[in-house]
């Protein structure tokens, strides 16, 4: 069963994980605590409606599993010139980078393919980079699916982001509307981008580890 999950890089024996109390965190926090890792969770609050059952929900999870948590949220207000995304991630990022150890996250393949699909329709085609000062997203070559599995194979319940289905939001657009016509024109758009991610990491990554 481990096989479904799969890694880039080495993952220290003392992480911490981000987590939003999705699936894909979810899976992960379950799946490295198998793998006898020190997992301690960092969740951050968007400021959402969502943000408030989130963060209640990985409290509890914590609480009941006996696993360390540190909690942070958005100080600081969006500016016009930015989107809510921006906004969220820059915060989500100036948070993170404050943590003393190394974080990782539960980007996967399927954001891979969004995140390429979105820079190229703004004309300069990017992977989602392995490492982001401390943090690592040693999970870029496991599909969503994957982590969507773990957690039902293994009985981690999770929480769903109503706003991944709000066509406000860019990602939801990508998401649900250009990948799937994407995927029509290329059924073998994750390989590709797949074999786009290991070479990056061979050639960018692993000797940096």
């Amino acid at each position: 069963m481990g096989k479904m999950i799969r890694i880039l890089g080495n993952i220290p024996n003392q992480v911490t994980v981000a987590c939003s109390g999705g699936p894909d965190s979810m899976a992960i926090i379950d799946f490295l605590r198998k793998g006898r890792k020190s997992v301690t969770v960092a969740h951050f609050d968007h400021g959402t409606e969502h943000g408030i059952s989130a963060r209640e929900f990985v409290s509890q999870y914590c609480d009941d599993n006996d696993i360390p948590v540190v909690f942070g949220k958005i100080f600081q207000q969006k500016t016009s010139e930015k989107s809510w995304e921006e906004h969220w991630r820059d915060e989500r990022y100036k948070w993170l980078s404050t943590i003393p150890s190394e974080v990782v996250t539960g980007h996967h393949l399927d954001d891979c393919v969004e995140w390429y699909m979105f820079t190229s329709l703004h004309g300069n085609g990017r992977l989602i980079p392995y490492r982001r000062g401390n943090v690592t997203r040693p999970f870029l070559t496991t599909p969503k699916s994957s982590f969507v599995r773990w957690c039902d194979k293994n009985s981690v319940e999770y929480v769903t982001d109503p706003g991944n289905y709000d066509e406000k939001f860019m990602r939801s657009i990508i998401r649900h509307a250009i990948v799937p016509q994407c995927l029509r024109v290329n059924p073998g758009l994750r390989k590709v981008i797949n074999k786009k991610v290991k070479k990056d990491y061979k050639e960018n990554w692993e000797n940096k580890n």
